[in-house]
């Protein structure tokens, strides 16, 4: 800036030609022109707001600021990708949650089913044990009652492997849950609310009553 207006003020000078600038001494004339380019240059800063500077370095600290906080703009294929990626993994949980339903339902279903087949079976196992019960002791001997005897078996043990047991009753504190009190009677030599007699025994398949023990209680 100085250079140039030393250089400007040399051309004026040379331009204008004032005689008397001949018989000046150069070395004064050029101290001159330096002067002059200096008190150019102060006033030129002088006319420079007091706040610009100032504001110019808010406004680079405001752009840096937004640069820094402010979001980058996600590109489309970015938005399509992030939006079937939650659609996928929201239809793979609604799946999973149905698979998990269906199977409950179906294990509800075939353990309903089964219960209805085992309690149509029931009276038979009744039938079974009442027409044994009749037998006497000279009859046990007897060919077919011995092989009703192995039929009733084989039958016991085929509900038992399915998870079809008897419920104990006889001796056993009344449970509800278990038994069905039909009759009480008074009776010091058991305690109260204690099984005296079982009528017809009661069945449970896995952790459900099928079929409650029909007992007299004991008061």
């Amino acid at each position: 800036m100085v250079k140039e207006a030393v250089e400007e003020a040399k051309k004026a000078a040379g331009a204008e030609g004032d005689p008397q600038d001949e018989n000046r001494d150069p070395e004064e004339a050029t101290a001159e022109t330096a002067a002059d380019a200096e008190e150019a240059e102060e006033a030129e800063e002088a006319e420079q707001e007091p706040g610009q500077e100032s504001s110019e370095a808010s406004d680079d600290g405001e752009k840096k600021e937004k640069k820094f906080f402010g979001k980058k703009k996600k590109d489309k294929k970015d938005e399509k990708i992030e939006e079937l990626t939650d659609k996928l993994t929201r239809q793979m949980a609604e799946f999973d949650n149905f698979r998990k339903r269906t199977e409950k339902e179906k294990s509800q279903m075939y353990e309903v089913g089964a219960k209805d087949i085992i309690e149509k079976i029931l009276p038979v196992v009744d039938n079974f044990e009442r027409g044994l019960g009749a037998v006497t002791e000279e009859e046990k001997e007897n060919a077919f009652v011995q092989g009703m005897e192995k039929v009733y078996k084989q039958l016991m043990t085929t509900l038992e492997g399915i998870e079809v047991k008897p419920i104990e009753a006889v001796g056993k504190e009344f449970d509800p849950n278990f038994h069905n009190a039909v009759m009480h009677v008074e009776d010091e030599n058991l305690g109260e609310n204690i099984v005296a007699e079982e009528f017809q025994k009661g069945y449970m398949y896995r952790d459900s009553v099928v079929r409650h023990s029909m007992v007299k209680v004991a008061n």
